[in-house]
């Protein structure tokens, strides 16, 4: 465990998977990160209810965990110490396909336990989005942030959207069609992964990918009770911004390429906004200075955050100059060129170590 995953496995798992745009306004010009991939929900993998490490099927060996109609699990804490926290901590490594049911529909999500993990102290946890038509294995390959997860010390879950995507807003597929209601599951998530891992519920943190990212603006702004800061990649707020309204100020690092031509950096009529007029948006939200400062530049890469916010809930925007559809960091991108002049797994995690919820 932490190793850094091979390039040429890296290429692999994500072979064919090149986003389209289906341009004609049926999907907003929706974004595709892995067309016709399958679901990682059925890999076998640890059973998080055991510590022995036993790899074996994903399928009933952990018990799942049942939220009502208002999507809210039962608590199973008490006196303010995580369930999580017991004398049988989980070991380190990967639990895949694991459940839990939200309004009587069984959701997926595979965790990451880092290296040096024992149970005996509150850990941060991460939730990592996958884009529209990728899924939870082959975000943990495309983003690598397991490698980052041992460094920090966090657990990371990598939940399953419906059919390959989230109900970010206007986008997408059959998750916003149907307009499931993603923000019941992460709270159900985050819950049944507290009554799993000991994790410390001041910490919990949210990042993703195009319609992962969606994904996180939205959980900014209806989640904030829960989630402390959350880090976006090429996806920005696409919901209508009078129903964006977080219930404190909250950290936000975004990051976007110049020519990404999925999500594209100045909108498009689909319904997604500019990113900076997005950001710009988060601002007036935290109620930031109006004008953001340059706080980074190096080569292609240049960072503005609106600073003097409330509860120090500080705005960044960082902009890959000719970057495409990609995690900044990684050799490779779904469409156009990549960079990595910068790591956004380095950048959000230290704007993370930095937030807790009071």
């Amino acid at each position: 465990m932490g190793m850094r995953v091979s390039k040429v496995v890296l290429a692999l798992v994500l072979a064919g998977c090149g986003d389209t745009s289906d341009g004609g306004g049926g999907e907003s010009g929706m974004e595709t990160e892995a067309a016709g991939s399958t679901s990682s929900s059925s890999t076998s993998g640890r059973d998080p209810g055991t510590s022995s490490g036993v790899v074996g099927s994903s399928s009933g060996e952990t018990p799942a965990t049942s939220t009502g109609s208002g999507g809210e699990a039962d608590a199973s804490s008490s006196g303010g110490v995580p369930s999580g926290c017991s004398a049988r901590p989980l070991e380190p490594g990967e639990y895949l396909g694991q459940e839990v049911v939200v309004d009587g529909v069984t959701r997926n999500y595979n965790l990451y336990v880092p290296e040096g993990y024992d149970g005996s102290s509150a850990t941060p946890l991460v939730l990592n989005f996958h884009g529209f038509g990728s899924n939870a294995l082959q975000q943990s390959f495309f983003s690598e942030f397991n490698v980052d997860a041992d460094e920090r010390g966090v657990i990371v879950a990598y939940p399953e959207g419906t059919e390959n995507s989230w109900n970010g807003g206007v986008c997408c597929g059959v998750a916003a069609e149907d307009d499931v209601d993603d923000i019941a599951f992460v709270r159900a998530l985050v819950e049944a992964i507290e009554d799993t891992a000991c994790v410390d519920p001041a910490r919990v943190y949210a990042t993703g990918m195009s319609n992962g990212g969606f994904m996180s603006h939205r959980i900014a702004c209806e989640a904030a009770d829960i989630i402390t800061a959350v880090g976006p990649v090429a996806g920005a707020l696409v919901l209508p911004v009078e129903e964006c309204t977080p219930a404190r100020p909250i950290p936000v690092i975004h990051f976007h390429g110049t020519e990404d031509t999925l999500v594209p950096y100045e909108g498009n009529a689909a319904g997604y906004p500019g990113v900076e007029a997005s950001l710009q948006g988060w601002a007036d939200r935290n109620g930031c200075e109006p004008v953001s400062t340059v706080t980074f530049e190096m080569d292609d890469v240049s960072c503005q955050t609106w600073d003097a916010c409330d509860d120090e809930a500080t705005v960044t925007l960082c902009t890959l100059e000719g970057f495409g559809h990609c995690w900044p960091g990684q050799p490779f991108c779904t469409v156009g060129e990549s960079s990595e002049t910068i790591r956004a797994n380095t950048m959000m995690l230290d704007l993370f170590e930095q937030h807790a919820l009071r």
